[in-house]
């Protein structure tokens, strides 16, 4: 038994999971105004992301079950006790690491969202699997939130935010990460410049495509 497999944590994910598949973001009509190629451009762009994002604010856009299942597990295996997440949404993916946290004997995530709706959805459900103990939420702009107090010495990180800001997120967290630390990139395809970061071996990576979105990398010493 875990604790992401028992009360209260498993039926709140599977909840938080059930809203989110019956979500759509082309509910949204300034969303589903734009066309695909003009959604892709905002998504991607360095300046004018926030203005899709912002729109979403009352869409989850999580990570898969499955990718849940997978930090779950990296977290648990590898003994984690400092993690970093870019991007929190409504926690649930930051369940999923808590509950590893937990689970190997405590720690600590940090993670960082500049939605004030969100970031109060994601207090309310990290209270509710009694995991918010084990979690630094701080809310605001991630090159800023995360240019402060980040330990040495990090053991995992999620990247699951604004995707443009994928390589100055990494950039700002590698002085910080320890020799083996695991980097968990989700849609990482809409990250092209990222990709060709920890995908090149000057970089000090090494680097696979895990299932159809995520990008799996590890810190080399």
């Amino acid at each position: 038994m875990t604790t992401l497999t028992t009360a209260p944590v498993a039926p709140l994910l599977d909840r938080l999971f059930r809203e989110a598949d019956a979500q759509s973001p082309l509910a949204v009509p300034e969303v589903a105004a734009l066309s695909a190629a003009e959604r892709q451009r905002l998504l991607r762009s360095r300046t004018e992301y926030r203005r899709v994002y912002g729109a979403l604010h009352a869409i989850a856009l999580p990570v898969s079950r499955e990718t849940g299942a997978l930090l779950y597990l990296l977290a648990r295996s590898t003994r984690a006790r400092t993690i970093v997440e870019f991007g929190t949404s409504f926690a649930i993916s930051t369940l999923h690491l808590a509950a590893a946290l937990r689970d190997g004997g405590g720690g600590l995530i940090i993670t960082t969202e500049f939605e004030p709706s969100k970031c109060a959805r994601a207090r309310e459900n990290l209270a509710a699997g009694g995991l918010l103990d084990l979690v630094d939420l701080r809310e605001g702009d991630a090159l800023e939130t995360l240019a402060r107090d980040v330990p040495d010495g990090v053991d995992l990180v999620l990247l699951d935010g604004a995707k443009p800001l994928y390589p100055d997120v990494l950039a700002l967290l590698e002085p910080r990460l320890r020799p083996g630390a695991l980097i968990v990139a989700d849609n990482a395809d809409d990250s092209p410049d990222y990709l060709a970061r920890v995908r090149s071996p000057e970089a000090g990576y090494l680097s696979v495509p895990f299932a159809a979105d995520v990008e799996l990398s590890l810190r080399l010493g």
